[in-house]
């Protein structure tokens, strides 16, 4: 019954997980012969209908949820006019300033795509324009808040400003001719955050892969193996993605990465070490995800003077991430793994581990919830529940008698879990 309930969880977080993503949007700026131009790849869905996205996973969390759903469905041409219809009452919110005086801005042109499948977010194109005042030497951009985050880039200048604006912040002063360098450590640790963001709390499923190279054994040499070779594969393919060296669709990576998942997962079900095929199959399922690693960095974009400092600290990111991850599913396991198969002796170590899924779990993520401004508590619940939900299947372990009670209180049902939503990934990737 448990294992039941369990799969119905993991399954509604997977479907969670995808529809109606909230990304942040991408602002291009650039200024040439007095005009400047502010391309903004964004959900124009969001904005007709009202939606407060900072803060926000998905849609489907705001009380704005209806109005976003209706306006997804309408075609480019209506969404396109509504877009319009919007706007003079949006554009006061959106500042743009030329020294001490503001730009005004008008809406030249606004491309929306295909409506295509409604459970997936969609990217509308609003170009906006405006007068540079004669001797002007830089531009301040102001994000509105409500509009959720901006990865705001410059282009056809040289040492280019790229920053990330949550709703309501302004952007340093941006030089019309670039020239802005941060320098090489300012870059890094700037990069760094961005990369441990896309694992937790928004990287589900690189934390679902990370977590079926866990479960494989509770000895550590051979997660040791296989993380590093991970690390290894993935950091080719992120620094060779980057690079525009290896192109491929996200079409065809994300299905792949949602394989890689159902496949170490499975195959933890079957085995129980690491035999000699599987440190090969980690390396080219970790090729894959740094192609997804790649594609989250393209969109935060690069900046070409220090490339190389931003793209080591997106990795380092990432790797804290996924060290954050193996270090509280070893914390939360720990226990299990010395004491399970201990029958009655076991009860009192079960009642501390469903204590934990009940009550322990559940507040540590509420109290991070007020204590964290901003923090996004729709990701958070999922990852708290997933925690909750492993304290219960260590419980199941401690009042076993079987001498492999771990492995098939534990190891077993969490990897046929994890691998239930990586199936559902590829169908929900491939055919919806």
């Amino acid at each position: 019954m448990l294992l039941r309930l369990l799969a119905i969880l993991m399954m509604v977080w997977a479907g969670a997980a995808s529809a109606h993503e909230v990304r942040p949007a991408i602002g291009d700026l650039s200024v040439a012969d007095g005009r400047m131009s502010l391309q903004l790849q964004m959900s124009a869905e969001a904005l007709v209908a009202g939606v407060d996205l900072d803060g926000l996973a998905d849609t489907n969390d705001s009380d704005r949820a209806e109005a976003y759903d209706a306006a997804r469905a309408l075609d480019p041409e209506a969404l396109a006019a509504r877009v319009r219809e919007a706007f003079p009452a949006m554009q006061d919110k959106l500042i743009v300033t030329a020294g001490d005086a503001p730009v005004a801005l008008t809406l030249d042109n606004v491309e929306v795509a295909p409506v295509g499948n409604v459970d997936l977010a969609r990217d509308s194109t609003l170009t906006l324009t405006g007068s540079v005042p004669a001797g002007a030497q830089s531009l301040t951009v102001t994000w509105p808040a409500g509009w959720g985050a901006m990865i705001l880039r410059q282009q056809a200048v040289d040492d280019p400003f790229t920053g990330y604006l949550a709703g309501g912040e302004t952007s340093e002063p941006i030089p019309l001719d670039g020239g802005i360098d941060k320098g090489w450590g300012a870059t890094f640790f700037e990069y760094i955050p961005v990369g441990y963001d896309h694992i937790l709390p928004k990287g589900l499923d690189h934390i679902l892969f990370v977590l079926g190279l866990f479960f494989l054994t509770p000895a550590l040499r051979p997660l040791l193996i296989q993380i590093s070779l991970f690390t290894v594969a993935h950091t080719v393919t992120l620094a060779l993605g980057a690079l525009k060296i290896v192109e491929v669709p996200g079409s065809i990576v994300e299905p792949l990465i949602a394989l890689s998942i159902a496949y170490v997962a499975f195959e933890n079900m079957f085995t129980d070490g690491l035999n000699r095929w599987r440190p090969f199959v980690i390396f080219g399922f970790g090729l894959l995800h740094g192609l997804g690693f790649a594609s989250v960095l393209s969109e935060f974009g690069l900046p070409p003077g220090h490339f190389v400092s931003a793209l080591i600290g997106f990795n380092i990111g990432v790797e804290l991430g996924q060290i954050t991850v193996i270090v509280v599913a070893w914390v939360l396991c720990r226990i299990a793994m010395r004491e399970a198969g201990r029958g009655d002796a076991g009860r009192p170590l079960a009642l501390g581990y469903l204590v934990a899924a009940v009550i322990a779990v559940p507040a540590v993520a509420f109290a991070l919830n007020a204590a964290v401004p901003g923090l996004d508590f729709a990701d958070l619940g999922l990852l708290f529940a997933a925690a909750s939900a492993l304290c219960a299947l260590c419980a199941g372990a401690m009042v076993s008698w079987d001498n492999e009670a771990y492995r098939r209180s534990v190891e077993i049902p969490a990897s046929a879990l994890i691998g239930l939503v990586g199936v559902w990934w590829v169908i929900e990737r491939v055919l919806l």
